[in-house]
């Protein structure tokens, strides 16, 4: 484990300490290292937050941590014997479960002053390893003993560390920037998506200006598919249950899935389910036909809709949804066609990422583990280890930058989940192309080879631009709302100096619109500068602002967003700019 692991680690333990010092009758639930810092889960005594505001809270526990960490206090492992562990942890019930819970008949406990932790570590040597500035509380949140909501809530409190002060304060600065940026908050401001009470918590409702980048981005996907060979089908938002045991879907995913409509058919009892995945509607239109290896690659897409039953408390504005459109294809080919067919799935990735000017990304290639067979795995080492040598040898071929990952693969073959880094910084897991070798022999699905002898496909599942939902939320605050022109919801504002223009705004809207731009005149009973202060503050692209020195020359004045204004330009040349513009995508 890399120092600063091991410091965050060590820290949730001192916010524990502090927290037990502070409130004697805290219950203690489990406190893990994780991605920029630390969180411990407590069941705190009643009253224990209304002492003050959160930020006050905050302050006090991370004051009495500094406290502890200045006096330099060793961390010590020891082995102990879960029958003492139960006696030292008698009053702690999360303790004494998690004791029940672990396997063997020893524990280990790390001891740091007077305070006493269930952990098998590993730990930094003492506190002096912990800059007192490089730390700070940042959130409190209600979290499910165990993340079950069958489960107590508890409270669980976050932690920022780095290993110096300054990396704390670019990560805030970073995440100050985030918050401006936030996509639930813009996504409401720019009027791009809602989400209502009656129909349910994690179906997103897309506004008009919504919809528009929809079909940009649907009419994007739809265009670079096309041109590589990808033919659309639609398949319906439910199926019946065997479709999903066969695929293996069910019971693993069951979790996941909403629970099933049992309707009456033929005197029977048939269970359907609403569509949790693309993927076995698509190999039922493979099996439509008997297929030759003249016919593959096959390339079957669709924008599919999905609904998974994500927990209440995971659900994140459109970063983590019950319903998702997603930009799903599938690719049936041969073991020779294999590696031309996975590397062209990465190309297609690598341009939209210039589309969309994502600088940084990295492929994580999540491979499975031999302990998982039979269980969370298909249970053919051979196979594993055969298509994760291909896919990794194409990676490597190539060039491409990837990081292996051992245990995260899906269940029918290894997988790559795309990494991508927004303008600010920001980490999100965008996309995924994955390998499957088993699930095509579950359905039976086969082409004859050219010796005429039945085999069975590869399927290659890949979704490059994600869901709607999750590319949307990335964008949002990858451009901090000011979309490129390509994918404005509103591409140009044309906005009258005063009522008595209001008839040329309106003949320049209409030649707009005939070039297929997205326009608004901005008419209202309101100042010149109010016009444009509200414009920009829904970040459309263009503004033109005409008045009688516009009308005379058959002209529009130029207001370009970032830019500011670029003075007077005559009407069909600003067209023939602006479509080119479009056309490209720039």
């Amino acid at each position: 484990m890399e120092n600063i692991e091991k410091i965050r680690h060590s820290l949730a333990h001192i916010l524990a300490s502090a927290v037990l010092e502070l409130y004697p009758k805290t219950k203690l639930g489990m406190g893990p290292a994780i991605e920029n810092g630390f969180y411990y889960d407590f069941l705190l005594p009643a009253g224990a937050l209304r002492e003050g505001g959160q930020e006050e809270t905050l302050q006090k526990i991370e004051d009495k941590m500094k406290a502890l960490i200045l006096q330099k206090l060793k961390f010590e492992k020891q082995n102990i014997t879960k029958r003492r562990a139960k006696k030292l942890f008698a009053i702690q019930p999360y303790k004494l479960e998690l004791i029940k819970d672990l396997p063997g008949e020893n524990v280990s406990i790390y001891q740091t002053g007077e305070f006493v932790d269930l952990c098998k570590g590993p730990h930094i040597k003492s506190t002096k390893e912990i800059d007192v500035k490089a730390f700070k509380l940042n959130k409190i949140a209600g979290a499910y003993w165990k993340g079950s909501e069958k489960n107590k809530m508890l409270t669980r409190i976050y932690g920022l560390a780095f290993e110096t002060e300054k990396e704390l304060a670019d990560y805030l600065k970073m995440m100050e920037e985030a918050e401006k940026r936030d996509h639930r908050k813009l996504g409401k401001e720019l009027k791009i998506f809602t989400f209502s009470e009656m129909v349910g918590p994690g179906l997103p409702l897309w506004l008009p200006n919504g919809a528009v980048i929809i079909e940009e981005i649907e009419k994007l996907g739809k265009d670079m598919e096309r041109e590589a060979g990808y033919l659309r089908v639609k398949t319906p938002h439910i199926a019946k249950e065997i479709m999903y045991k066969t695929s293996g879907h069910l019971p693993y995913y069951a979790d996941t899935m909403f629970p099933p409509m049992i309707l009456e058919e033929d005197g029977k009892k048939i269970k359907y389910y609403l569509k949790a995945m693309n993927c076995p509607h698509h190999h039922q239109i493979y099996a439509f036909e008997p297929r030759s290896y003249r016919d593959l690659p096959l390339r079957l897409a669709e924008y599919g809709t999905c609904y998974r039953y994500e927990k209440s408390g995971e659900l994140f504005g459109l970063m983590r949804v019950r319903s998702m459109e997603m930009n799903d294809a599938h690719i049936y080919c041969t073991e020779e066609q294999f590696a031309e067919e996975f590397l062209n799935v990465i190309k297609l990735y690598l341009e939209y990422f210039k589309i969309f000017g994502i600088q940084k990304y990295v492929m994580r290639f999540s491979t499975h583990s031999k302990e998982g067979l039979g269980k969370k795995y298909i249970n053919n080492e051979k196979l594993w280890k055969k298509t994760e040598d291909m896919v990794r040898a194409t990676l490597l071929k190539e060039k491409i930058p990837f990081v292996e990952v051992k245990n995260e693969a899906a269940f029918y073959g290894p997988k790559i989940d795309v990494e991508v880094w927004s303008a600010i910084g920001r980490e999100f897991t965008l996309a995924t192309n994955q390998v499957d070798f088993a699930v095509p022999e579950r359905f039976g699905l086969t082409y004859i080879d050219k010796d005429g002898k039945e085999k069975t496909p590869i399927c290659i599942h890949r979704a490059p631009l994600s869901t709607h939902e999750r590319l949307i939320g990335f964008l949002i605050e990858h451009y901090a709302g000011a979309f490129p022109l390509w994918l404005s919801p509103v591409q140009i504002a044309v906005i009258p100096i005063s009522e008595k223009h209001d008839d040329y705004a309106k003949k320049i809207e209409k030649e707009l619109k005939e070039n297929n731009v997205r326009v608004e005149v901005k008419n209202e009973n309101e100042s010149l500068g109010k016009k444009i202060r509200e414009a920009e503050m829904q970040k459309i692209p263009y503004l033109l602002i005409v008045g009688d020195k516009e009308i005379s020359a058959n002209a529009v004045s130029v207001r370009e967003r970032g830019k500011g204004d670029l003075g007077q330009v005559q009407i069909d040349k600003f067209i023939d700019k602006i479509k080119e513009e479009i056309k490209l995508r720039k």
